[in-house]
């Protein structure tokens, strides 16, 4: 591992750390994450072109549905050529800006999938309860509008903590705790004043993923309640299937944030093995489950998938 920091320059380069202990078991461990990585680009990349390509599903569910195929395409791809790299052996080290822009994509791409979860529960809720003004409130115009504040909100926020990442003097141990670099696991090797960037992103977890999960919440109260003042059953019915692939994918993203979080904070004297694999859990299950999700639960991409595989093998 190479180390080499002055005073005014910070080029250190960091060790990666895949699955501690299990070095020789890399070729069969790989087996697995080659092929969840594989069904993460390809699950997403095809609902992407189906939505693409049918005219039916030009309508504002689909586009966030579009948004959220994308964001979880994007996160596969930032952290495709590290934990593969490891797995594979061609990558033990990174460097201190490979190493910030990853950071930087990861956490930017985590609060665009949490604004984007938001966005598709307000949809469902302007659907539900004021379905006539549907399609007037939710315009191509404003959908653009929505998806370019998401960006803005994500990706400007993170911004300042992770610039001052880059002019940290590193001086503890190089050893990063997992198979990507995140913004809490320089800072643990900083030996810098960190004061700022320590607040500045709980700050930032408590109004954006924080606030996010408490709208989301708040909104399906408030679609419980229209949906339960509707005399037909079968109408109730109805207006809750729309929302079960939402309500899986917000499950899916949170509960591995939180299960991060509380192993992070109450498991230090777990394995290191535990926590490699909560990261990895982290970064790979909701985009790995949310095109199965929404290919099982949402009839009209389930139809669609099917006619793409039937297509394919005739």
């Amino acid at each position: 591992m190479i180390v080499s920091v002055s005073p005014r320059t910070n080029s250190s380069s960091f060790l990666l750390t895949g699955f501690s202990g299990l070095e020789q078991q890399y070729p069969w461990i790989s087996i697995p994450f080659s092929s969840i990585y594989a069904m993460v680009l390809l699950g997403n990349c095809m609902v992407l072109h189906v939505i693409w390509t049918e005219p039916s599903l030009h309508q504002p569910m689909f586009y966030f549905l579009a948004m959220l195929a994308l964001t979880d395409l994007c996160m596969g791809l930032s952290t495709v050529h590290t934990v593969l790299g490891i797995l594979w052996g061609f990558i033990r080290e990174i460097s201190l800006d490979s190493c910030i822009v990853q950071s930087y994509f990861i956490h930017g791409l985590s609060f665009t999938e949490s604004s984007v979860l938001l966005t598709m529960a307000f949809d469902r809720y302007i659907a539900i309860c004021n379905p006539l003004r549907y399609s007037s409130f939710l315009t191509n115009s404003r959908i653009i509008k929505i998806g370019l504040t998401i960006l803005g909100r994500s990706f400007f926020l993170i911004t300042p903590p992770i610039i001052r990442l880059r002019f940290f003097h590193y001086c503890r141990s190089h050893s990063l705790s997992h198979s990507f670099c995140l913004h809490q696991d320089l800072l643990r090797l900083a030996c810098s004043d960190i004061q700022f960037n320590s607040y500045y992103a709980l700050m930032l977890v408590i109004f954006t993923l924080s606030l996010d999960a408490v709208l989301i919440l708040f909104s399906y109260v408030l679609i419980l309640k229209s949906v339960l003042a509707i005399a037909s059953q079968e109408e109730r019915h109805k207006s809750f299937q729309t929302c079960i692939s939402h309500i899986c994918a917000v499950l899916v993203f949170y509960i591995p944030i939180i299960s991060l979080t509380m192993v992070h904070r109450f498991g230090k004297h777990l394995s290191p093995i535990i926590h490699v694999l909560m990261g990895n859990i982290y970064i790979l299950f909701p985009p790995l489950m949310n095109p199965i999700i929404y290919s099982v639960k949402t009839q009209q991409i389930r139809s669609r998938m099917l006619k793409l595989f039937s297509l394919k093998i005739y």
